[in-house]
């Protein structure tokens, strides 16, 4: 090269390290742009998220032309700087050259466009794919070979070819973590609703039921003239038809169809009976994202949640699990305060028969959610024993004290949360 002028040399080693550039924020660009933004513009057929997915189908190939091209551009660029220090400096300005050529590659085609590309890497990796995409195709022979000795050396230390190739799903808790990052992006009731849903897995339909002693049905053994009174009075459109006891559950009524019927002068408690649907059954400890697709499935709205012995355990409508979503469509505040009874200090006066999730969430706190589901549970499997009224008792950072009792239950308690 001693017959080159200098000049053209100093613009050649400019144009390598420029290049040397390129190829490290084509690298990071490439490496760093949201897969799931990249998937979604691909599916709009945006023509530069086609060819970024295109090369990022096989990674290795990607890598290797550009940490090809990348190495060729820096020894190059090297070659010629030494060159360059010869020329001005004799033998002493090879350890000067290789000074500051490390710094100005260090700076200018690494940290720079590294740190560039890692901030806008749609900007970076949508052009730069114009280049690489046909490079990729020239060097294909030399890129293959490359690929195949590494990959073989790969499979001598262990690795597999497929090892992390393309594993970019999420779990839900992965996916919790991408939506409480999205802050600003989406409405806050929006966030919680996405959340709400990924906390279905978790959830059972224990968890929302209607207790079985609290189900509001309609007993064939009431005279008729009762049972018509609690038909017209009644706050739900659909309700569970039985004989004597909940366990002995015949079908379930809707109501709609049924005031057509009650207006036969000859309607009795077998035209009843016939109206009604069959009863569609739940077992317990089936989670609120299965039963929601259970619901969907069967064409239902209503369901009895039986245990292992086939004891009706409670009840659970569509409604239930919608409200774990998007939260409660109605608010019974006298309902609400004959449940739950904040205080000004933090405490709280609550029924026992009350849901330890219903009050974790209005009350944000912590109480055990696994095990018993209400209050009254928790209380009796802690103590393993019946308590008495004024039994006081300490559960992690909750003081609960028993207020009220009735047939071995407890009724009402006081808790409040130590500080």
């Amino acid at each position: 090269m001693s017959h080159i002028p200098l000049s053209i040399l100093f613009g050649i080693l400019v144009f390598l390290i420029l290049l040397s550039g390129f190829f490290s924020a084509s690298e990071t660009s490439m490496m760093a742009i949201n897969r799931y933004k990249l998937r979604h513009l691909a599916s709009k057929k945006h023509n530069g998220a086609l060819r970024v997915s295109q090369l990022l189908k096989r990674p290795d190939r990607l890598i290797g032309v550009i940490l090809l091209g990348n190495n060729f551009v820096n020894i190059l660029a090297s070659s010629i700087a030494t060159v360059i220090a010869i020329e001005l400096m004799g033998q002493a300005g090879i350890a000067v050259a290789a000074l500051l050529l490390t710094v100005v590659i260090l700076i200018i085609s690494e940290v720079a466009p590294k740190t560039i590309a890692a901030r806008n890497p749609e900007k970076i990796a949508f052009p730069v794919s114009y280049i690489i995409q046909p490079l990729l195709k020239i060097l294909y022979p030399l890129v293959w070979l490359v690929n195949y000795i590494a990959n073989n050396l790969l499979k001598i230390l262990g690795f597999s070819e497929s090892d992390g190739t393309n594993n970019q799903s999420l779990n839900s808790e992965e996916l919790r973590t991408v939506v409480n990052e999205a802050k600003g992006m989406i409405p806050q009731s929006h966030q919680q609703m996405l959340l709400s849903i990924l906390d279905l897995e978790k959830v059972t339909v224990e968890d929302v039921m209607i207790p079985s002693h609290e189900i509001i049905g309609i007993d064939l053994d009431d005279p008729l003239d009762i049972i018509m009174e609690e038909i017209v009075n009644a706050r739900h459109t659909r309700l569970p038809l039985y004989k004597s006891d909940i366990n002995n559950v015949i079908g379930v009524l809707h109501l709609r169809k049924l005031l057509g019927v009650m207006k036969n002068p000859e309607f009795n408690k077998d035209i009843l009976e016939k109206t009604a649907m069959p009863a569609y059954f739940i077992p317990t400890g089936t989670v609120l994202n299965k039963q929601l697709l259970n619901f969907q499935q069967h064409k239902r709205r209503i369901g009895l949640v039986v245990n292992e012995y086939g004891d009706i355990q409670g009840l659970v409508t569509l409604e239930h699990i919608l409200e774990e979503i998007v939260g409660e469509f109605t608010k019974n505040s006298d309902a609400l305060n004959l449940e739950i009874d904040p205080q000004k200090d933090g405490s709280v006066f609550i029924d026992g028969s009350s849901t330890i999730r219903e009050l974790n969430r209005k009350m944000n706190w912590q109480l055990p959610t696994k095990g018993p589901k209400t209050i009254n549970g928790l209380i009796l499997d802690y103590l393993e024993d019946i308590p008495e009224a004024g039994t006081s008792l300490r559960l992690g950072d909750y003081i609960i004290e028993i207020m009220q009792l009735s047939n071995n239950a407890v009724n009402r308690v006081y808790i409040y949360k130590r500080t």
